[in-house]
């Protein structure tokens, strides 16, 4: 069962950011240091800390805490109110995400094309946020940071809001879709995340954003 630690990895990690430096280095309100301790369990992870870190990384504080099923005897999904008082939340609901082809993901960056994603297979998750989501697997070494090959990544196509470190899959004006992390200070900003030197993608033209990466799993 995971523990909280694996929870905030994970979180951490579907926010977008490699590694706890990277996560300090792009958010003021994080210290490096204490957020290895909180993930590798030598600090136990507190509400206060477990609310930060749900604000900066956008989960539910209840999630990182209790992972819906401890935070009481009756078991369920935990947040907490304006007060700080944990509250249950509604269960968990089973999403079916239908897993598309990297063709058929540029072709939703077109306005001339219009994509039936009831046609296509899906896989059954839970927890998302809302908005319209897809699944992709990953191929390539080039997120292998965040995303090693095979993974799974879902996209949420009605989240298209840039932040720094976001991930997105995003097509050029040839209809080439591709996974990178957002690195506004670099060029082009669309950059690989790899433990190998990937140069970044030769893009086409215009950029549009299909949508936002927010989870990435892999079967073990």
């Amino acid at each position: 069962m995971q523990e909280p630690r694996h929870r905030l990895q994970q979180a951490r990690a579907e926010a977008g950011y490699a590694s706890p430096s990277d996560a300090a280095r792009a958010l003021r309100d994080i210290n490096k240091n204490t957020l290895i301790s909180h993930e590798n369990g030598n600090r136990p992870l507190s509400r206060k800390a477990a609310e930060k870190y749900g604000r900066l990384f956008g989960v539910d504080p209840g999630w990182l805490l209790f992972n819906g099923d401890g935070g009481s005897l009756a078991g369920g999904h935990f947040g907490f109110d304006e007060s700080g008082r944990q509250i249950p939340m509604p269960s968990l609901a089973t999403v079916d995400v239908p897993i598309v082809s990297w063709i058929s993901a540029g072709e939703l960056g077109s306005q001339d094309m219009v994509v039936n994603l009831s046609d296509y297979p899906t896989i059954p998750t839970t927890d998302l946020e809302q908005g319209q989501w897809i699944a992709l697997r990953v191929d390539g070494p080039s997120m292998n940071k965040i995303s090693p090959p095979d993974s799974i990544i879902f996209v949420n196509l009605r989240d298209k809001r840039l932040v720094t470190n976001g991930c997105y899959v995003i097509s050029d004006e040839s209809g080439q879709a591709t996974y990178k992390r957002y690195r506004p200070n670099e060029n082009p900003p669309f950059q690989p995340a790899s433990y190998m030197d990937i140069p970044p993608p030769a893009l086409e033209g215009a950029i549009t954003i299909i949508g936002r990466v927010k989870r990435s799993m892999i079967d073990m």
